[in-house]
């Protein structure tokens, strides 16, 4: 069996909340917590995994997020694993350069690399910094959403082995930075075999506009 490639720290769901926001009630399930044992991943969710916004965080294409441990270190804030809404605290992979469609195999699953995380006001809330969204924007330390291919179970401790890996070389980071600051290079997304319809949409609107400039 071919050796691993990283590993999972932690797996890791959470349910829909409410809160305060500058006195409106609002509605999340970013913060999650670290389950034991063997955990469902079928259809577009893990285990009993809950998001408040379905059309933002949830559906084929965003069906697991993923940080890594690394970059949660990196940021040396003492912050709480799950802090950032992952489901797979991971370790040993560089997840801002995983490639669009790149394959792991996890347990009995078979996950695939689909998108970045675009982060919204709720992760501020999530780690109680008003100036974090924009501090997680310039680091460009996304992590990655996860499209389930094989159905089945994962659990901490579990290896990811990196078992397909396409013939392009446009990474999660790079479409994190095309978003947010070089929309000039949108053209290279259409390339991308795979690539999610939301991304499709936004890179062919990106092109038309700057075309009618």
């Amino acid at each position: 069996m071919q050796e691993a490639d990283g590993r999972i720290v932690s797996v890791n769901v959470g349910h829909v909340r409410e809160f305060d926001y500058y006195g409106q009630r609002a509605t999340s399930a970013i913060w999650k917590s670290p389950v034991d044992g063997r955990v469902q991943a079928r259809g577009t969710s893990l285990g009993d995994d809950e998001q408040a916004d379905r059309v933002s965080h949830g559906g084929v294409d965003k069906a697991i997020y993923a940080y890594a441990i690394e970059d949660t270190r990196w940021w040396d804030r003492g912050f709480g694993r799950g802090t950032f809404g992952e489901n797979l605290t991971t370790e040993g992979i560089d997840l801002t350069q995983v490639l669009l469609g790149e394959r792991w195999a996890v347990g009995t699953t078979v996950l695939e690399v689909s998108e970045p995380r675009i982060p919204c006001w709720k992760l501020d809330v999530a780690v109680e910094d008003e100036a974090f969204l924009r501090a997680f924007t310039v680091a460009q330390r996304c992590g990655t959403y996860l499209r389930i291919i094989e159905e089945g179970e994962l659990g901490a401790g579990d290896g990811i082995r990196v078992i397909e890996r396409p013939q392009h070389d446009v990474t999660v980071r790079d479409v994190f930075r095309i978003y947010t600051k070089d929309r000039d290079e949108a053209e290279r997304l259409l390339a991308v075999p795979g690539l999610s319809d939301a991304w499709r949409g936004w890179a062919e609107d990106t092109l038309a506009r700057r075309r009618a400039r």
